[in-house]
């Protein structure tokens, strides 16, 4: 696995694989400061807007933004529950 980017844009929604994927690769920066904020009690929208890069308050913006984060925020803690073993075997693919 190579090294994933420090602050890539997101999809609207995280994959729900049940290995991990390319895209949870990618976003693994994005999984972990997810769960940082949350463990800090930040406000969803804060998030959204630095972490996620979706505006919540923008224009059309507010169901995107809730879903995205709801689905990274759920995929992150699968990771951290139970992905990471996939990370150890190699990541995705294997």
């Amino acid at each position: 696995m190579k090294t994933p980017p420090l602050d890539p844009d997101v999809a609207t929604s995280a994959p729900a694989d049940p290995a991990i994927t390319p895209y949870d690769e990618e976003h693994l920066m994005t999984y972990w400061r997810l769960l940082d904020a949350v463990g800090d009690g930040a406000d969803w929208k804060e998030v959204a807007r630095i972490v996620l890069h979706i505006d919540p308050e923008g224009e059309g913006q507010s169901v995107r933004a809730r879903i995205a984060f709801d689905s990274h925020l759920a995929r992150a803690r699968w990771l951290a529950d139970h992905g990471y073993r996939h990370l150890l075997r190699g990541g995705a693919g294997r």
